[in-house]
């Protein structure tokens, strides 16, 4: 299908901001708005957003990608990407202006721009969809309870890593101490979750605050892509089965998840980018959403 790149300016918050359209040639009902992790603008790592706009419109799926105000071509202040609904809404007002019969949009965000996604408004009606890529829900005993669980454990498997210690290539007590403060961090959010045994005692945290965001959108078809080589990944994983919301959200029957076990954190692999879009189109199309190919 023939499509196009055209730039659009439009206003939030008496700042400027910058977005470029890829538009498919004849309507369409639904859109996707790439919400951008950061600090980054409307290209991506390595083009992937780029990419993903136009493999989606050429295929019949117009697709927005644009800047934060105090990114990329915006002006205005940078600001932290949970402070980005206006933004988005914003970007979401112009994209239905400038697509003729454009109804609703799907919010796709890799990262934190993922977690923008999930606390957006559920209020705003016009969201059809969200398909959130590694979502970022780190804290630091999190974070310090998967490089116990995958990065110590790993190195500690792997032959080459005993071969450079009996070499004398590895900082023994520097690593000792290494290990012994991450297993410190991990045990204290261990113990908090033991005084205060349930998730409302972390009812103000990111990865919570994220859940009960997807929660409000019951009925909201989503998808969620997970790579298999990823420590983000690898910390969502953990919250998501630690977590009743968490839980409640990924079981819910409109929700999906894949996963794509080489990939990295931006799906950087030559095959994994594509990989990506592909899965982006086949599920607007078991939405009904797109044309089938």
């Amino acid at each position: 299908m023939n499509w196009q790149d055209r730039a659009l300016v439009f206003e939030c918050g008496g700042e400027s901001l910058v977005g470029i359209l890829s538009a498919p040639q004849g309507p369409a009902r639904v859109g996707v708005l790439v919400v951008v992790g950061g600090p980054q603008y409307r290209v991506g790592s390595h083009r992937q957003f780029v990419s993903l706009a136009r493999y989606l419109a050429a295929r019949g799926v117009p697709c927005l990608r644009f800047d934060y105000r105090g990114m990329g071509d915006a002006s205005g202040a940078a600001r932290h990407f949970l402070d980005v609904s206006e933004d988005i809404r914003a970007a979401m007002d112009a994209f239905l202006a400038a697509q003729p019969g454009l109804e609703k949009v799907v919010l796709w965000g890799l990262c934190d721009g993922a977690s923008a996604v999930c606390v957006y408004p559920a209020s705003d009606a016009r969201v059809a969809g969200v398909v959130i890529l590694n979502p970022w829900v780190q804290t630091s005993a999190g974070q310090a309870k998967v490089f116990l669980k995958h990065y110590y454990l790993q190195r500690l498997s792997d032959p080459s890593f005993w071969k450079k210690l009996l070499g004398g290539g590895v900082n023994v007590f520097g690593s000792i101490r290494s290990l012994f403060s991450t297993a410190r961090a991990a045990r204290g959010d261990g113990a908090a979750r033991t005084a205060n045994s349930s998730d409302e005692a972390d009812a103000g945290s990111l990865p919570e605050r994220m859940a009960q965001g997807m929660l409000r959108r019951a009925g909201t078809p989503a998808a969620l892509f997970l790579s298999g080589r990823d420590y983000v990944a690898r910390e969502f994983e953990q919250v998501r089965d630690g977590s009743e919301r968490w839980q409640a959200v990924v079981t819910r029957p409109e929700v999906s998840t894949r996963h794509f076990e080489q990939a990295d954190h931006t799906f950087s692999g030559p095959d994994d980018c594509p990989a990506v879009s592909a899965a982006t189109f086949e599920w607007l199309v078991a939405q009904g959403w797109a044309p089938a190919s």
